[in-house]
């Protein structure tokens, strides 16, 4: 069983920063898979950004080369660092965790969520 918690959400303007964690306890945080997903209001929750236990990322086009996902296994930590934030990036930001799955970039991937937090971006 893992235990995660999010922290980090805010209110910014557009252009801002902000950097996500997600705090990790109960089995080894390092080996599992994380991600991140997003949901705004009345739409579905989707895929961010996940990083492998080995270390490897992937992420939506949506956010490439503006958000940066990492993991810190001695801290049980993952973080999502968001730069050039655009309204559009408003949502409440969830990470996830799995063991194993197939494509780790859909909501049925994942066995573990936080409880999410929101981030608004404003214009």
């Amino acid at each position: 069983q893992v235990q995660l918690v999010e922290s980090g959400g805010g209110l910014v303007q557009a252009g801002g920063s902000l950097r996500l964690s997600c705090a990790a306890s109960g089995r080894t945080f390092s080996s599992y898979t994380m991600g991140w997903f997003r949901q705004a209001p009345g739409k579905e929750r989707e895929f961010v950004s996940l990083i492998r236990r080995t270390g490897g990322t992937y992420y939506a086009d949506s956010v490439k080369g503006r958000f940066t996902i990492s993991r810190d296994n001695a801290k049980n930590t993952g973080y999502l660092q968001m730069n050039g934030l655009k309204p559009e990036d408003t949502a409440v930001y969830y990470c996830a965790a799995t063991y194993y799955s197939t494509s780790y970039v859909s909501v049925d991937d994942y066995d573990y969520w936080g409880q999410g937090t929101q981030v608004t971006v404003s214009s």
